[in-house]
């Protein structure tokens, strides 16, 4: 890697004084203005794409100028992660045309794409996890030095430092990838893609799993990149953050182009009519009926690191949720109650009778079944077709020694019958499920479960990285669920999620519970505070403590 490969801090950032987001909105206001007098430097006319004969892409097209946000909006299914995968090099598309600052290109590979100034950052990042920050920034491009050549790791590491100190961003660039936080990698990509003097960063919900202080940095990132002219496509099922920083919209449903303009010329439901087509309805439909009985009570739970002294209930036909910020303990908590942390303890009560869960096994043959948040790792056998996914977990009770043909047609039926009540997108039920959208291979792991007729299901993120009309498709069914008398324990970090579906909300900190608040209790600004470990007793409003 030469020096210039990390040009001076006017090239790439606004001077420290001009820095967002105090100026965000006067910023985002005059780049769009601006933005229309300048020639696009990212173009796509015509885009389509086939997968056997399923159309993923027809005849799609946008533009994003330098120094523009633009969001890339759209359901689950709806092309995005296709267009994205073309954008970057690892697919190529049937016909169209792409034009980069004028010129019509053609990207072979992801490398062609990354050369040429076109990156991606993932909710999922991909890098080497074993190698350090400065590796990973420069691989492929280390700098060199001496006869024999060898890598100058004191001018790499030097280089890393001086762009994450033009990022305003504190981090060691000798650390192992490994050892970082979700929030510290997507800065690594960030990093990683200005030292390649990307024109195009595409930022695939960047935070889905990143804390409302490390949001906040997010945003002033993109701020920075937005100055310095580099253009951002954005996509995210948020519409706070959509309108918090992007200047523009496009939006696609079923591999289609629909519509594109500025974002301060429409609203949220006009956005959300666009996407889906069809009428959501309530997002958070209420259920009204009485819980019943206690069919799980859970006391003085306890693990060496993770959370200490956790006691709750929860009744037939009740949905309790769970908040906290990251790190408060909720989703170690929730496996430990699935058998997945031996060295948790306590008593655990279901139906009144004490039980054991040492293992997922015997959670399973006790009626209890959890949802991870991350799908792809703990969730789904990404290799495997859609229905024996869904069936997995229920093969005893199909019947191992049926033959071939009369399995299979059961295991489809199953499939098919939790794949309609979800709204599950699928060109058929043999799909790998790796060839699913995010969103989509989520509905598959709410399926797999429900299979198991569970009589308390734990949901830990359940909406996480799906669109508007997939979360209410999936809240209906939640809904629904309780209404027939299942149990179900919600943990969110969406306080709009918590708060219109939850009976009760349970409230974290620094793996304690602090309060429960029932759901006319409760208000966002209770939670937060009671989340951070600052909620006055004066203000609990009616909630009951819990130290």
């Amino acid at each position: 890697m030469s020096s210039t490969v990390f040009p001076a801090a006017g090239s790439f950032f606004a001077p420290p004084s001009a820095s967002p987001p105090a100026a965000a909105a006067t910023t985002a206001a005059a780049m769009t203005s601006s933005a229309r007098e300048v020639l696009p430097v990212l173009e796509l006319a015509g885009i389509g794409k086939r997968f056997q004969g399923v159309v993923a892409l027809n005849d799609v097209g946008f533009a994003v100028r330098p120094g523009e946000v633009m969001a890339l909006l759209g359901e689950n299914g709806a092309g995005k992660s296709t267009l994205v995968k073309i954008l970057t090099g690892i697919y190529q598309p049937d016909e169209g045309i792409i034009t980069l600052a004028g010129k019509p290109v053609s990207f072979a590979t992801p490398q062609a794409a990354m050369q040429a100034g076109v990156t991606a950052v993932h909710q999922e990042t991909v890098m080497f996890d074993e190698l350090t920050v400065a590796e990973n920034i420069c691989m492929g491009r280390q700098p060199l030095c001496g006869f024999p050549p060898r890598i100058d790791w004191r001018r790499m590491e030097a280089e890393a430092e001086q762009l994450f100190a033009r990022l305003e961003v504190s981090l060691p660039v000798r650390a192992r990838v490994k050892d970082l936080s979700v929030a510290q990698r997507h800065f690594v990509e960030i990093a990683r893609a200005l030292s390649q003097q990307a024109q195009v960063v595409i930022m695939d919900e960047p935070t889905a799993a990143l804390s409302q202080r490390e949001i906040r940095e997010l945003y002033r990132i993109i701020g920075q990149l937005r100055a310095a002219g580099t253009a951002v496509i954005f996509i995210s099922h948020k519409f706070d953050e959509i309108f918090a920083v992007a200047d523009r919209y496009t939006v696609l449903r079923d591999g289609r182009f629909i519509a594109a303009g500025a974002l301060a010329d429409i609203s949220e439901p006009e956005l959300v009519a666009l996407m889906v087509g069809r009428d959501v309805g309530q997002v958070f439909p209420q259920h009204e009926q009485v819980p019943g009985e206690v069919v799980l009570q859970v006391e003085n739970f306890c693990h060496p690191s993770e959370f200490h002294e956790v006691s709750f209930s929860l009744r037939r036909g009740e949905i309790i949720g769970f908040y906290g910020l990251v790190g408060a303990g909720r989703s170690e908590l929730m496996q430990a109650l699935f058998g997945l942390t031996p060295a948790a303890h306590g008593i655990v009560r279901l139906d009144g009778k004490r039980i054991r869960v040492s293992s997922p096994a015997e959670a399973i043959a006790h009626g209890i079944a959890y949802v991870p948040e991350d799908r792809q790792h703990q969730g789904v056998l990404l290799s495997l077709p859609i229905f024996q996914n869904i069936t997995l977990p229920i093969l005893s009770t199909i019947g191992l020694m049926l033959c071939g043909r009369r399995r299979r047609r059961q295991e489809l039926a199953i499939a098919r019958r939790f794949s309609e009540q979800l709204e599950l997108k699928a060109s058929h039920f043999r799909q790998q499920v790796a060839q699913l959208s995010g969103g989509n291979q989520q509905k598959v792991v709410l399926a797999k479960w429900l299979a198991t007729n569970p009589r308390v299901i734990i949901l830990d993120e359940p909406t996480k990285g799906i669109d508007i009309g997939s979360k209410a498709a999936v809240h209906r069914f939640i809904s629904e669920l309780v209404a027939q008398g299942l149990a179900v324990i919600l943990v969110s970090s969406e306080l709009p999620e918590v708060l219109g579906m939850a009976d009760r909300v349970v409230v974290m900190h620094q793996g304690t519970v602090q309060c429960v608040f029932n759901r006319d209790q409760a208000t966002p600004e209770l939670l937060v505070a009671a989340a951070s470990g600052s909620l006055p007793p004066s203000t609990m409003n009616g909630a009951v403590p819990c130290h």
